[in-house]
């Protein structure tokens, strides 16, 4: 007897029209922030992210489609990180912005000396990048137990440290200004350390925020099985 496998979408799958919206809303907003990027070389290097993650998530929606609040998190976060490429993560005027709003420099009144843009976006990262770690897993390798919490803590860091590695490797490679604007370390030589804690940080939020659907096993199935 041939056996066979069948995979259907799951039943809480974004539907195409929000997915598309979505991917619309980005397409918007990141031409209107690569018009006049403030380094162009910086820019491009920093949207090598994007140019390698849309393509996985568009193949992703063929065969493995996330859930309408999961593309919602990473929709968030690209655009944060489309901010981050336009101005250069160190020099995102995110201060300015709040000052105009409120009259107040949130630099100042937290004792802030450096941007931190970076920082909020690292933290970020693990915040809204951990939901498609747990549906993924839950659909292709489906841990049990306390590993539903500590595997997509653990893949995240993963992904963190790569990332950090890239930024290494990137500075290495291209030098000079290109290099120092790409690494944004503005000086602290334990940059790359807090980053990756502020990743662990965000993701461990995540988990404990989605506790209720992990605990229920998410209503994500990769799909049915048939035999015949």
């Amino acid at each position: 007897r041939k056996r066979t496998v069948t995979t259907t979408a799951p039943a809480n799958a974004a539907p195409r029209p929000f997915v598309l919206g979505l991917l619309a809303a980005f397409a918007a907003i990141w031409t209107a922030l690569a018009l006049a990027p403030w380094y162009r070389q910086d820019w491009l290097l920093e949207n090598m992210l994007v140019f390698a993650a849309l393509p996985l998530l568009a193949w992703g929606y063929r065969t493995l489609p996330f859930t309408r609040g999961t593309y919602a998190c990473l929709f968030v976060f690209l655009v944060l990180h489309a901010i981050g490429a336009h101005y250069t993560y160190s020099e995102v005027p995110y201060d300015r912005a709040f000052e105009a709003v409120t009259g107040a420099s949130i630099n100042a009144l937290l004792g802030w000396e450096r941007n931190h843009y970076d920082r909020m976006v690292h933290f970020l990262y693990g915040v809204l990048v951990t939901p498609a770690a747990i549906e993924i897993l839950q659909a292709r390798a489906t841990p049990r137990g306390l590993w539903r919490w500590l595997l997509p803590v653990c893949f995240m860091m993963s992904h963190s440290v790569l990332y950090e590695m890239i930024e290494w490797l990137a500075a290495e490679v291209f030098g000079g200004d290109l290099g120092q604007a790409y690494l944004g370390t503005q000086g602290d030589v334990w940059d790359a350390q807090k980053d990756s804690l502020l990743a662990t940080a965000g993701s461990v939020a995540s988990v404990i925020l989605c506790t209720p659907w992990i605990r229920r096993g998410l209503p994500f199935a990769a799909g049915t099985r048939g035999a015949n």
